[in-house]
């Protein structure tokens, strides 16, 4: 069979969702991957528990373009119509932190109710089909690989981004829409690992492993949470959700006491302890390697804290709330959870996911700029951009 209603590209999360929707309509519907098995990413998702959604979904949480874009989607099929699903299948789950929803046991649960949801749609998927190129003749679409070609009144472009070579992923997507004259924001890693420049690696690799709940702020966002150092750079939760949102050459400025202020600190201990040095008094509250790097740079550390003046304290508040400094980069797509950018939002319909210069070619995902923070984010746009392109293609 070489004729079909829709030809979805991508069997991944969006990809299964949008495939057992336009099933459930009567659609056939050819799912295409190159992969040797579906859903890659959403085993690797969460340590493998898969972060399935949030339960505090907002468009705030999402970067674009265009800010307002996704509220359609995400209104429509929301985090609790996927919960739903989740629990008509009987799949154990838990909330962790900041309403992150995970699978008790395994990522592969949620994969497998979205084969059987796509399955019970009549949606064909088709694993090791590399295709090459979409062409339009006559009004419908020509999906071809090196073996075959098929043809569709819908094609459903569900490729992802390039973020995670190890999943087998690739700029396909971006080259369709290039194909199509569709505009494209330029593409780059998220939820990434920092590096450091020179400086900083000489001070802080000493302290690789190390991890503790920090503020963090580049330009007008600012996160709180864990940072963890890394021998190349900082990663934990407030390196990933910073890195959506930064450019190359911008300054990062770390607070390494999120919970209170120095001089507060400093003047209780000089009540109860006014002869302890520096570095033991702050060592109580932070990571005593972390405090000899911060206060080495300044030569006060030896210091007992009833030697301290005013313009003293301000220079280790300085030294402790207010540490900045500028990444070397990133470690590349190679690490990077998402792909920021894609698709550019004005192309397309955020009601449909349609292209709005071409009838019946759709968008969804990971390769639309759409990029969620950390936390369940990305999915749970996969999970709603999936279904708003599966009740119209």
């Amino acid at each position: 069979m070489n004729e079909w209603d829709v030809i979805i590209i991508g069997a991944g999360a969006s990809g299964l969702m949008c495939a057992a929707q336009a099933g459930r309509r009567g659609r056939s519907v050819l799912v295409l991957d190159s992969g040797k098995r579906p859903g890659r990413k959403v085993l690797m998702a969460g340590g493998g528990k898969c972060n399935f959604t949030n339960l505090q979904v907002d468009s705030q949480n999402f970067l674009s373009q265009n800010s307002h874009f996704c509220k359609s989607a995400l209104s429509r099929y929301s985090q609790y119509d996927f919960i739903d699903l989740v629990e008509r299948y009987g799949i154990p789950y838990h909330e962790r932190q900041e309403g992150q929803l995970f699978c008790h046991r395994s990522s592969a649960d949620i994969l497998e109710m979205l084969l059987q949801e796509a399955r019970s749609g009549g949606a064909v998927i088709r694993m090791n089909q590399t295709v090459q190129e979409v062409l339009r003749t006559g009004g419908l679409y020509r999906v071809v690989t090196a073996a075959e070609s098929w043809t569709a009144a819908s094609v459903v472009v569900a490729t992802g981004g390039v973020s995670l070579p190890a999943a087998g992923v690739s700029p396909l997507g971006f080259r369709i829409a290039r194909n199509f004259d569709l505009p494209l924001i330029p593409p780059g890693p998220a939820l990434v690992p920092f590096t450091w420049q020179t400086r900083e690696k000489a001070l802080f690799q000493p302290l690789s492993g190390v991890s503790l709940p920090v503020t963090a702020r580049c330009g007008d966002h600012s996160f709180t949470g864990d940072l963890l150092f890394t021998h190349r750079g900082t990663s934990g939760p407030v390196s990933l959700q910073l890195s959506t949102y930064w450019d190359q050459g911008q300054e990062i400025i770390v607070d390494f006491l999120p919970r209170g202020g120095v001089d507060e600190l400093l003047a209780e201990s000089l009540r109860e302890h006014p002869d302890k040095t520096l570095l033991n008094t702050l060592s109580v509250h932070l990571p005593r390697r972390l405090v000899k790097a911060l206060l080495d740079r300044r030569d006060i550390g030896s210091m007992p804290i009833r030697t301290l003046s005013p313009g003293d304290i301000r220079k280790i508040a300085e030294a402790i709330q207010a540490v900045s400094f500028v990444p070397q980069g990133t470690e590349g797509y190679r690490t990077a959870e998402v792909t920021r950018g894609g698709v550019s939002t004005e192309a397309l319909s955020s009601k449909t996911m349609e292209t709005r210069t071409m009838e019946g070619l759709f968008f969804i995902g990971e390769v639309v700029d759409v990029t969620g923070q950390l936390g369940g984010y990305n999915l749970q746009w996969a999970w709603s951009s999936g279904w708003a392109a599966g009740q119209h293609c």
